[in-house]
């Protein structure tokens, strides 16, 4: 009994990851065709690299380094997924990322009656509110009035684009030597991580990201909210004659999935000097590359978090290539290729189901006639 428990879980596990594996398998074969297209006698050492990279050399610094890259995309994974689970497409999220990190620009340098050393708390709570009204609104537009909430969030990333550039010039946090906004003065501490992966990158805003990530587990499956969410999610008209408020579920699963996003923005900026909000009028790809670490996931909370290690791991890898002739263009194609490629995780998943489906049927008809 406890192994036929065991075997039917783990099936079910690798039912589940399989069309995610699948999907990097592919994307891997399509840039591996890239790098031969446009490299060919150093196709084959730079895509070792690839997989590679420089985390063989030392791990321990690799394992730090993927963290830094893969921190903010974490959070808009989450905040992608978390929408999904309510029906919800939030392609917005790279708008609520941009204001949350200047929410926490903001907070970072004009809080001063917060001493220093506790400003990069309350400087990432309102990167949260921040990135959750301009969510919260596209969910109010969506439940009230039936507004396609793809189409407003995307109208809201040129919002927040214009709006962020404008109030950055507009309140003197402006560099024009640079072209990008002032360093903040908050940083987030290092909360012990420099102790274990040293001589890395990594940042404490992963140690933030990684909880949240735990946060929204619970939230999903443990809990009635997270039971009504998923409901909405399956059948909104279900959903609202079994007297679950959907309105309701459909604005706070918004406003939750925005304040993540602005998260994103903040643990992104706190980070001392290494990176600043630049005035550019383009969106963000931060926000966008969340979408396809939610699909790699199957909008599964800790899945995302090794989806966006994946990712992270990808971008680390990368600079290796570079040593061996390809140009950054073509490293970015490559990485690009890959992470979209995870948008066939939903392709390979109905797959694997109808085929699973097909050989259940199968299996059945034989021990029926048996």
């Amino acid at each position: 009994m406890k192994n036929n428990k065991f075997t039917n879980s783990l099936r079910s596990l690798l039912d589940a990851v399989f069309p995610s594996l699948l999907s990097i398998v592919v994307g891997l074969l399509i840039g591996g065709l890239i790098l031969l297209l446009a490299n060919p006698a150093n196709a084959g050492i730079g895509f070792w690299n690839l997989i590679k990279g420089p985390i063989g050399t030392n791990p321990i610094r690799g394992l730090g380094n993927i963290l830094y890259y893969a921190t903010p995309i974490m959070l808009t994974g989450l905040s992608v997924a978390f929408a999904f689970k309510t029906g919800l497409f939030n392609i917005g999220a790279s708008g609520q990322y941009l204001m949350g990190g200047f929410a926490s620009l903001v907070f970072g340098v004009k809080a001063t009656f917060i001493p220093v050393e506790y400003r990069w708390i309350f400087a990432i709570l309102a990167a949260f509110l921040a990135g959750a009204i301009m969510a919260g609104i596209t969910g109010v537009l969506k439940a009230v009035f039936n507004v396609n909430e793809v189409i407003s969030s995307i109208m809201f990333n040129y919002i927040s684009v214009y709006t962020v550039v404008y109030l950055i010039k507009e309140w003197n946090l402006y560099n024009p030597l640079r072209n990008e906004a002032i360093t903040i003065p908050t940083k987030i501490p290092m909360l012990g991580l420099d102790k274990i992966f040293p001589g890395s990158f990594v940042q404490g805003g992963a140690v933030v990201a990684l909880l949240a990530a735990v946060v929204i587990y619970v939230i999903i499956e443990k809990t009635t909210f997270g039971y009504e969410l998923k409901a909405v999610g399956y059948n909104r008209d279900a959903a609202k004659y079994a007297g679950i408020n959907e309105k309701r579920s459909i604005i706070l699963s918004m406003f939750i999935a925005g304040g993540l996003a602005g998260m994103a923005g903040a643990v992104n900026f706190l980070v001392g000097s290494n990176r600043h909000i630049a005035l550019e009028k383009t969106v963000p790809l931060e926000g966008f590359n969340g979408i396809p670490v939610a699909l790699l996931a199957n909008s599964h909370p800790i899945g995302v978090i090794f989806s966006s290690l994946f990712i992270g791991y990808l971008r680390l890898n990368a600079q290796a290539m570079q040593t061996y002739g390809f140009v950054p263009e073509i490293i970015d194609i490559v990485i690009a290729v890959i992470l979209y490629s995870s948008a066939l995780t939903v392709l390979f998943r109905s797959i694997s189901t109808k085929y699973l489906s097909r050989r259940k049927q199968k299996k059945d008809i034989k021990e029926e006639v048996a």
